[in-house]
């Protein structure tokens, strides 16, 4: 820039100023080339130094930010308790580190806010492949009978994701794969939404044969946990009596009323007083005086 205003003032001012020889303004204009050099030189220095600090900075914040943990454990304590305080959000980093380290308990509980998108956004196939890392990793022998829930519940969560396939991933639809989720965990664990899914599996005749009567002897043992849906099925198939099923009206009545009253979600649990509702229109006047009698008598005995 200085060279442009020199060499612009030496030509309007030509016919006053007496002009330099031409070495000298070469030597003028090199002069302030290198100056500019120089100066370009300098500020690319600084501009370098300064993203070196800025970098050495940038590290250190997230050298302070990030906690450290000791082992798999107490990233699983600090997740659990970040959650429990209302941060569900917050509680991911320690989660997903514990759940890098082999906690059953951390995995299971990212599957579970994957699939609801809580704190997360939602993903059905992280979801699946974090459930899927506990199924692959159970052994019966070694893991800790407190993680035993755990294991079953992702067993389940599995063993959905195959029945129908994940859209859009590369998980496809497997019956086959989700019956025997359901009724390993059912078995060996005796989990009550095993049961549920693979008597249901046996109404719909999905990977296997229609069964009512397999249905109806998983959907007991369930609703003797009081699962609801169990209740609401069994007391269905037992009022109304399909092949394999001897009808007993009564004591349908009786589990689909112990199914209505553990209806709590008005939207979820719709399909529950359905059911109990249409029972007993149908039902004569000593269908319902019995049942009154079977109920008070379960509940006896609970």
């Amino acid at each position: 820039m200085r060279l442009a205003v020199r060499t612009g003032f030496w030509v309007l001012c030509g016919a006053v100023a007496v002009a330099a020889p031409a070495r000298a303004f070469e030597e003028r204009a090199a002069d302030g080339r290198a100056a500019e050099t120089r100066v370009v030189e300098e500020r690319v220095a600084d501009n370098r130094l300064a993203d070196s600090r800025g970098a050495e900075s940038r590290v250190a914040d997230s050298r302070v930010a990030r906690p450290v943990y000791r082992d798999a454990q107490q990233a699983l304590e600090a997740g659990i308790a970040t959650y429990s305080a209302g941060n569900a959000k917050s509680s991911v980093e320690a989660l997903t580190y514990a759940a890098q380290g082999g906690a059953a308990l951390a995995q299971w509980k990212l599957g579970k806010m994957y699939a609801a998108g809580d704190g997360v956004a939602a993903d059905d196939y992280k979801a699946y492949q974090y459930f899927a890392q506990i199924v692959d990793h159970y052994d019966e022998d070694t893991t800790p009978r407190r993680e035993l829930p755990v294991v079953a519940s992702a067993f389940v969560a599995v063993g959905a994701y195959a029945l129908n396939g994940i859209p859009g991933s590369k998980l496809r639809a497997d019956p086959r794969r989700a019956f025997n989720m359901f009724q390993y965990a059912a078995t060996n664990f005796g989990d009550a939404n095993a049961q549920y899914n693979l008597a249901r599996m046996y109404l719909d005749g999905a990977g296997v044969d229609k069964d009512a009567r397999q249905a109806a002897r998983w959907l007991r043992l369930a609703a003797e946990k009081g699962h609801a849906p169990s209740q609401a099925l069994l007391g269905e198939l037992l009022f109304t009596g399909p092949e394999g099923v001897a009808r007993q009206r009564a004591q349908g009545l009786m589990y689909l009323t112990l199914a209505r009253e553990s209806a709590s979600d008005p939207v979820g649990d719709r399909w529950i007083v359905d059911l109990y509702d249409k029972a007993m229109k149908e039902a004569a006047d000593n269908d319902k005086q019995a049942a009154l009698a079977y109920l008070e008598g379960y509940l006896k005995r609970r």
